[in-house]
C-alpha cells in the first residue's frame, strides 16, 4: 500500500492510499468514520479503464498523523498529496458525505486539477439542526468510551439507511440488524470524533463558485441527515452542475453498493466520452 506524507495545521500526515487500474485518474475520498474500503465496489467496477486512487483520511484506516483537530482544507490536502504521489497531474473527484464536502473544496481551491466531480450526501454549511445531530453523535461515542456501549453503531444505520434496507431486513428478523450494529462496531474508524468535529465547521459558501469541473450532485431519496436544500444551494452554488438521485439513505456506499457505484460509474464514464469527443462536435 503506497503512503506519502502531508503537512496539515497542526503536524504531519503519513496518507495511506491504494492505487489501482489504468487509464485517466480518478480519486475518491470516504465519509465520516469510514476509510478507502468504502469505495470497493466502485473500484471493482472501473479500474478496467480508471486509474483509481482512494486514500485514508486522517483518523481511518492506515493514516497516521499528530491526534490533533483537523479541518477540511487538511483532508484536502491530505486526498492532494496522495493524488501527486500516484502521479496523477488531474483527475476526476468522487466523494461521500463529509469526503463530498472534501472533494468539494479541493475542486474549488485547485479548479485546474480536477476533470470532473460527483458529489454524494455532500453539503454548502452545517445549518442549526445538523450540528445538533453531530453533537448526538460525539456524545453518544463519548459514552461508548466511557461505558463499552455500542450506542453510536446502532444509531448510524437508523440514520444512515433507507426504507428498503429495512424492508429487506423485515424478512430477516432482528438478528440482521443485530448483525450489522456488531459489523459496525468494529468498523467504525478510530478517528470518527475527529471526522465529526469536521462536520461541525462545514462551510463551503465562498468556495462553491470557483468550481469549473462538471459536477453531479446525486442526493439519496432519502436522507435524514442532509436536506433538499443543502443539494439546492450546490446546485444553484456550482455553475456546470446538474442533479441526480439514488432510491436510499444517507449511507447508500453501505445500504446498495451495486446501485450506488453503478451511478458514479455511468456519470464517470460520460465524461471520459465527453472529453473525447472533438469540440464541435459537442
Amino acid at each position: 500500500m503506497p503512503t506519502t506524507t502531508a503537512s496539515l495545521s497542526h503536524g504531519g500526515a503519513a496518507v495511506a492510499y491504494d492505487l489501482t487500474g489504468s487509464g485517466p485518474g480518478l480519486v475518491l475520498v470516504h465519509g465520516t468514520g469510514a476509510t478507502k474500503e468504502q469505495w470497493q465496489p466502485l473500484t471493482g467496477a472501473v479500474a478496467d479503464r480508471f486509474t483509481v486512487v482512494a486514500p485514508d483520511l486522517s483518523g481511518s484506516g492506515a493514516t497516521t498523523d499528530h491526534g490533533g483537530p483537523l479541518t477540511v482544507a487538511d483532508l484536502a490536502d491530505e486526498v492532494l498529496a496522495a493524488a501527486d504521489d500516484a502521479g496523477l497531474g488531474t483527475f476526476h473527484l468522487a466523494g461521500h458525505s463529509l469526503g463530498a464536502v472534501v472533494a468539494a473544496y479541493l475542486a474549488g481551491t485547485h479548479p485546474a486539477r480536477v476533470r470532473s466531480l460527483a458529489l454524494h450526501a455532500a453539503w454548502v454549511r452545517t445549518d442549526t439542526r445538523m450540528a445538533a445531530e453531530f453533537r448526538y453523535w460525539l456524545d453518544l461515542m463519548r459514552t461508548d468510551a466511557r461505558h463499552g456501549t455500542d450506542l453510536f453503531a446502532r444509531m448510524l444505520p437508523l440514520m444512515a439507511y433507507g426504507p428498503r434496507y429495512w424492508e429487506r431486513t423485515a424478512s430477516k428478523g432482528a438478528g440482521a440488524y443485530e448483525s450489522l450494529v456488531r459489523a459496525l462496531t468494529g468498523a467504525i474508524a478510530a478517528g470518527t470524533d475527529r471526522h465529526t468535529e469536521v462536520d461541525l465547521a462545514v462551510d463551503l459558501r465562498p468556495l462553491l463558485g470557483l468550481i469549473t469541473a462538471p459536477t453531479l450532485v446525486l442526493a439519496s431519496a432519502h436522507d435524514r441527515l442532509i436536506d433538499a436544500g443543502q443539494q439546492k444551494a450546490l446546485l444553484a452554488g456550482i455553475a456546470d452542475s446538474r442533479y441526480a438521485e439514488i432510491d436510499a439513505g444517507h449511507g447508500a456506499p453501505g445500504e446498495d453498493p451495486e446501485g450506488f457505484a453503478a451511478k458514479l460509474a455511468a456519470f464517470l464514464d460520460e465524461r471520459v466520452a465527453a472529453e473525447r469527443e472533438p469540440a464541435g462536435l459537442r
